[in-house]
């Protein structure tokens, strides 16, 4: 199993319970071990955690996101993003299948994945409605654009 620090296995199964509302987990590159770290944190939203992706190093993006297709149905989805940025070095880039699979034993409470090489792959509108979709029911589909 790909080795992760421990509070990668606690905030990744339960960030519903904390103020923090999405981490980063980068390669510890200090070492030739595929060990992930929490690189960043906050209380943001996807435009925050964009601005902490890297052109050249791989992340694993995790993010709660508030949703609701009406006023009573209000809950909470999560998003894994998987980003290889576009100067990812070859040998890092060819283990990434490989670790993400090893990664979702230890967060596997996701609603959809979103796989990312550009920022313009992670849109919060984008993600939102995949999250619509993915849901199940819509009992607003008046106001829904799908």
């Amino acid at each position: 199993m790909l080795p992760l620090l421990q509070p990668v296995a606690h905030i990744g199964g339960r960030i519903d319970k904390s103020e923090t509302t999405w981490m980063l987990l980068e390669f510890d590159e200090s070492t030739r071990a595929d060990e992930l770290q929490v690189a960043a944190k906050g209380n943001g939203d996807i435009e925050e955690l964009k601005t902490k992706l890297r052109d050249d190093a791989p992340a694993f993006g995790y993010i709660r996101v508030p949703m609701a297709n009406d006023d009573l149905s209000q809950r909470i989805k999560f998003v894994l993003i998987s980003w290889c940025g576009p100067n990812t070095k070859i040998m890092r880039r060819a283990k990434l299948g490989v670790q993400k699979g090893e990664l979702k034993k230890v967060i596997d409470n996701f609603s959809i994945e979103v796989p990312a090489d550009d920022t313009s792959d992670i849109d919060a509108n984008d993600i939102l409605l995949q999250l619509k979709k993915a849901g199940g029911a819509n009992y607003d589909r008046q106001a829904s654009n799908y």
